[in-house]
């Protein structure tokens, strides 16, 4: 339980009482609470009869055609790059799939009979570290901070540790930071796993929210190199995008052979996307127009926190994802402030990331808040935010406080 930072923060705050006379909200947890797309109830109640089918690891072919088409478009990639038949499948959500490709892509042994190791960046999505612990491998942290744009160095790790690297787990926009990573680091990292031959897991389950130019992915890396899809496998989902967290739909897509061993996972002790839900989400897939409306109300949220915190903060609307990753000075006395002083509860950023040798932690600065209630509820939260948040900076020197004394 040492990397899932949700059990940390419930007992952070188990002895603090939610205060300030407010309803409580959690902003800790990456939940959008819109309203799923209406068609999402016609399409599943007209496939009834379908819940008397065992599902298939492999799905069916109008939703991997839908998939393939989709990112075809959405990465301007030629057209047969992504074979429907064998360079994608459905996954129920990327939780999943983001822990199975460990397990099937970590060997029992590294050469020299060393343990594999899975790189990835320092914060991180829990599941990265837990899938590593769960596969017998060594997790190596990357720090992602705001000096190296919150993308890890490249040319910094080790080559031992890339002699023993069998998966790197990249994301981008990332979580927490909403950073987006520029075409030529994608590719700089693709080039490595097939130097070194290990995998390259692309987290882009945030890609379709953004604030100005649409994210690369690493399909268009893949591309770059000349189109082939080996040692790369990508992630995306409906969850954000389509605010559909409830229907556990996503897809997977890259080298055949890693889209085989992953349908073999469900087969053994996974769970295959039942046919009614593959229904709904082909139509999501090949439909724009509610993304965009779902993009426009993330915006809105951005500038109210704009408002609310500039005079604390500065500039803390990010370039892609929904989270503001805040510098408080002290992760930790801030969640415990919001929650007993506004009854907000938000994530420590330090939860997200683990110390080094030395014992820093780059988070443990921070806090994460989910920008994912609609907008007029969002900016009413973040103003009873913004006063608890100013007296926390003011006592532990956060992100301004640090700049005056530079």
């Amino acid at each position: 339980m040492r990397f899932h930072p949700f059990t940390r923060l419930n007992k952070l705050l188990e002895s603090v009482q939610a205060g300030g006379g407010n309803t409580p909200l959690a902003l800790s947890v990456g939940e959008p609470q819109f309203t799923p797309p209406q068609m999402i109830q016609r399409l599943i109640s007209e496939q009834f009869p379908l819940w008397g089918k065992y599902p298939q690891a492999l799905g069916n072919e109008p939703f991997r055609k839908a998939a393939a088409g989709w990112l075809t478009r959405r990465f301007r990639l030629p057209e047969g790059m992504v074979d429907p038949a064998k360079h994608v499948m459905p996954v129920s959500g990327t939780r999943e799939a983001l822990f199975h490709i460990a397990l099937s892509a970590v060997p029992e042994s590294a050469p020299g009979d060393d343990k594999p190791v899975v790189l990835m960046p320092n914060p991180f999505y829990h599941v990265y570290a837990g899938a590593a612990a769960a596969a017998g491998a060594e997790p190596y942290f990357l720090n992602a901070t705001e000096e190296n744009g919150f993308f890890p160095e490249i040319a910094a790790i080790p080559a031992a540790i890339l002699k023993r690297t069998a998966l790197a787990y990249i994301c981008s926009p990332a979580n927490p930071q909403g950073a987006v990573a520029p075409l030529s680091y994608l590719t700089e990292w693709l080039k490595l796993a097939r130097a070194h031959n290990f995998v390259l897991a692309s987290d882009e389950c945030y890609s379709e929210i953004y604030r100005g130019t649409p994210p690369h992915g690493a399909l268009e890396a893949a591309r770059e190199l000349g189109g082939a899809l080996d040692n790369l496998i990508i992630f995306h989902s409906l969850s954000k995008r389509s605010s559909g967290a409830g229907l556990r739909s996503g897809f997977v897509a890259g080298e055949a052979r890693l889209i085989q061993r992953q349908a073999q996972l469900i087969n053994f002790g996974g769970v295959a996307t039942p046919f009614p839900i593959l229904a709904a989400a082909t139509a999501l897939w090949q439909d724009e127009a509610h993304v965009a409306d779902y993009r426009a109300k993330y915006i809105e949220n951005f500038n109210a926190a704009q408002d609310a915190l500039e005079d604390t903060f500065g500039e803390v609307r990010a370039e892609g994802g929904f989270f503001l990753w805040l510098d408080v000075g002290d992760g930790e006395a801030a969640a415990k402030a919001l929650w007993e002083k506004a009854a907000i509860k938000v994530l420590p950023g330090g939860y997200m990331a683990r110390p080094d040798a030395s014992g820093f932690n780059p988070s443990q600065r921070y806090i994460r808040v989910a920008l994912v209630l609609e907008p007029a509820e969002m900016s009413a939260a973040l103003k009873r935010m913004a006063p608890v948040l100013a007296r926390v900076v003011d006592a532990h020197g956060g992100a301004q406080q640090r700049a005056k004394m530079v």
